[in-house]
């Protein structure tokens, strides 16, 4: 899975591949467990391989949001936190039982010199999840809550199904309530013949 998922952005040498391929690790978590914390610099890239994982962080009165999900099949971990060594703002949890395919990020970046592909690799990460971070805050500014439920079905119909309610509430920013009440206007109508 992992070199599928590195094959659609770039096509590494072989021996390129291989150096990097050698650094993972599988990696099991628990519904529940983190696979990080805020406060900690990160240190872990991985795939998320099978799973649901969230990243949060909290406000400073205490409200839980969630900042994305995860899903299998996409990267995990707060890579702002990899490159500057700073400690995370986010915690990343496991909201099922996940795998993954783990490296220690440093034990990458180390490769960068020898194999220049692999540093290209992360050169295109970077420039897509800054682009995925300027989207999401345009959604957050630009539309209300309901236009945002409506897309957040429309990129991720099957999480939903896979996470409780108060969770994709925190993610668009708005209450469970708020949340139910969106859904009540949004289920299809149901005609009954006399």
């Amino acid at each position: 899975m992992l070199k599928a998922y590195i094959d659609k952005l770039i096509l590494l040498p072989e021996k390129d591949w291989c150096a990097l391929s050698e650094l993972f690790y599988e990696k099991q978590v628990k519904k529940g467990e983190h696979l990080s914390c805020a406060g900690s610099a990160a240190d872990q890239w991985a795939l998320l391989t099978k799973g649901v994982a969230r990243s949060y962080y909290n406000s400073k009165n205490g409200i839980e949001y969630n900042s994305s999900f995860f899903v299998g099949g996409e990267l995990v971990g707060d890579f702002s936190s990899l490159v500057s060594h700073r400690p995370s703002v986010v915690s990343i949890q496991a909201l099922t039982d996940c795998e993954l395919l783990s490296a220690d990020f440093a034990s990458i970046v180390q490769l960068y010199d020898r194999y220049p592909m692999i540093e290209r690799l992360f050169k295109i990460l970077a420039e897509q999840l800054y682009l995925i971070k300027e989207k999401r805050e345009i959604e957050i500014m630009m539309m209300d809550a309901s236009e945002r439920y409506g897309l957040f079905l429309q990129e991720s119909p099957d999480i939903e199904q896979l996470v409780p309610q108060y969770h994709i509430a925190a993610y668009l920013g708005i209450t469970p309530t708020q949340l139910s009440r969106i859904r009540s206007k949004k289920a299809p109508l149901v005609l009954v013949h006399a």
